[in-house]
């Protein structure tokens, strides 16, 4: 027996957000993962470095995977929530957690890493990358890509042809080499995303609060509406997320 549309609603507005595990949608939802494995290959890295930095580490959920950490590792995390998470989880492995703010600067030395990583970051701040990378330091990182996840977007925001503009891997790289950064790889991948109730889509927005932004839902209850009787009728509502994959070395 199908599920109505307030006891979706009510359940997935209740739901705890913080942190950047998303088990709630377990059955509910489904995201294919790039096929290059960033959690694997930021993991060798780690193990390799000296000094390690992981910007954006959300609740350490990803970092904490990592079977090795090099002598300093330090992470960084600007929503408060998220920060406490991974400080619970990342202390006792010896990682420093630094609550910072939505500040452009890094509150650390030049050159004081040979690893930077960061998965999914909200921006990208090239230049203090740079500033914080040794020579010959390397930044990783598995980045959002152009109009990720445009569908749900343009659902609920109409067309946003500029979305296919940011975050494109041209654009990165060009990026990267204005930094005094040199790139070593940079691949993007669209990945089939697929939600099977409307409660899963109302979590979703609420987690990954930049996908449309000032989401609540009282202000697109009726859109909410409309999509709960689509699902019924048609089916899962269909979706792509984009990924890009940076590696980019500081010259020695």
């Amino acid at each position: 027996m199908s599920r109505s549309f307030d006891d979706l609603v009510a359940e997935a507005a209740a739901a705890p957000v913080d942190g950047w595990d998303f088990s709630w949608l377990d059955g509910r939802a489904t995201e294919e993962r790039p096929s290059w494995g960033y959690q694997r290959l930021m993991s060798q890295r780690l193990a390799n470095a000296s000094a390690a930095c992981d910007i954006d580490t959300g609740g350490g959920e990803v970092l904490a995977e990592a079977a090795k950490f090099p002598l300093t590792m330090a992470a960084t995390e600007s929503w408060p929530p998220n920060a406490a998470l991974a400080t619970k989880l990342l202390h006792p492995r010896g990682v420093v957690v630094v609550a910072t703010r939505d500040e452009p600067w890094l509150p650390f030395a030049d050159e004081a890493f040979d690893l930077v990583t960061s998965r999914h970051p909200i921006s990208v701040r090239w230049s203090e990358i740079a500033r914080v990378l040794r020579p010959g330091g390397t930044y990783f990182s598995q980045q959002i890509g152009p109009a990720t996840m445009s569908e749900l977007v343009e659902y609920f925001s109409g067309p946003q042809p500029q979305k296919w503009a940011e975050f494109h891997p041209d654009a990165q790289r060009e990026q990267a080499q204005a930094a005094g950064l040199q790139v070593v790889d940079i691949r993007m991948e669209r990945l089939r995303a697929e939600f099977f109730d409307v409660g899963a889509v109302i979590y979703f927005l609420r987690k990954v609060i930049w996908t449309v932004p000032g989401f609540t839902v009282d202000d697109y209850r009726e859109r909410l509406r409309d999509l709960h009787d689509r699902i019924q009728t048609d089916g899962p509502f269909i979706a792509h997320a984009t990924r890009v994959l940076v590696e980019a070395c500081k010259p020695e």
